[in-house]
């Protein structure tokens, strides 16, 4: 009788280039998935490149604190170029030499675009000026990190603030809904966080930080009725409130430009400039570490 012959099973070898693929391709879904969420912030990328720039191009900032931006020098005189291109200036009315008519008048002819489509209000007395900008112009909803525009549009604020020594503070204002994250657990954080970042940047942009003051009025003081899309966008608001002295900015702080009335006893103070700020003279043989930015 024949004897069947046993023929071996043929063993494939290459089996795990299955898993393999399979793993390659899971990998390769994740890295676009990663990809497509991600985004980047132009506000911040802009800060960072800037803070590059300082440190590797002063090598004398070694031994000091590192700012966030490159440091401006503040010039001695204002910015007459954009007073003397527009024959029609105002400056020259009641008093050209009073300073605040002066900062009026050059924002009006620096803005004049942003006024005639109402973004920026200049308007003022004779103890304070008001520039409002509408949120829209600086910030993305629901955030207080400066998009692209707002550092175009605070670096021509700055320059006509810089060579004036008075008094300023930033008010931020929101609408009434409601916002609850993390870093802002609710309006009062981010009107002030917005604040904080125009006060920041004029800081960078030349402005004395001794005139610079920050406050945040979250929903509670609106100008329009939060019941309309319209009226919310009024409400989300960034007011600069130039001051003739510094009662004057305690006063108008304390209740908001809005509510705030020229006051009697403060017409007669008189102007009173923003303190100097002091200059830390560096210590030899010592650097110091500069803080990370937020």
């Amino acid at each position: 009788m024949a004897r069947r012959r046993h023929h071996e099973e043929h063993e494939n070898h290459e089996r795990w280039l299955v898993s393999y693929a399979d793993f390659i391709t899971l990998l390769f879904a994740f890295f676009v998935v990663m990809y497509s969420i991600s985004s980047i912030n132009e506000g911040k990328y802009k800060v960072l490149s800037e803070s590059l720039v300082g440190v590797f191009s002063e090598p004398e900032r070694a031994i000091k604190p590192i700012p966030i931006g490159e440091e401006k020098p503040r010039t001695t005189e204002p910015d007459r170029s954009m007073i003397e291109d527009n024959p029609n200036s105002s400056t020259s009315s009641e008093d050209p030499s009073d300073p605040l008519q002066q900062i009026a008048s050059s924002m009006r002819d620096a803005f004049g675009d942003l006024i005639a489509s109402e973004q920026l209000t200049v308007r003022g007395n004779e103890l304070w000026v008001e520039i409002e900008l509408n949120s829209s112009l600086l910030f993305p909803s629901g955030d207080a990190v400066p998009n692209e525009m707002a550092f175009t549009l605070i670096e021509k604020v700055a320059k006509i603030l810089a060579p004036y020594e008075n008094p300023i503070h930033v008010e931020g204002f929101t609408d009434n809904l409601p916002i609850s994250t993390a870093q802002y657990p609710s309006n009062w954080e981010l009107s002030t966080a917005r604040a904080a970042s125009i006060v920041r940047m004029l800081a960078m942009d030349g402005v004395n930080p001794g005139r610079l003051a920050a406050v945040g009025y979250g929903e509670f003081q609106p100008v329009a009725d939060n019941a309309t899309d319209e009226g919310r966008s009024r409400n989300r608001r960034v007011v600069l409130v130039i001051s003739r002295n510094l009662d004057v900015r305690r006063s108008v702080s304390g209740v908001g430009s809005g509510n705030a009335k020229p006051d009697a006893a403060l017409k007669r103070a008189g102007t009173q400039p923003a303190p100097a700020q002091p200059q830390a003279a560096p210590v030899s043989g010592s650097a110091n570490i500069p803080t990370p930015a937020p």
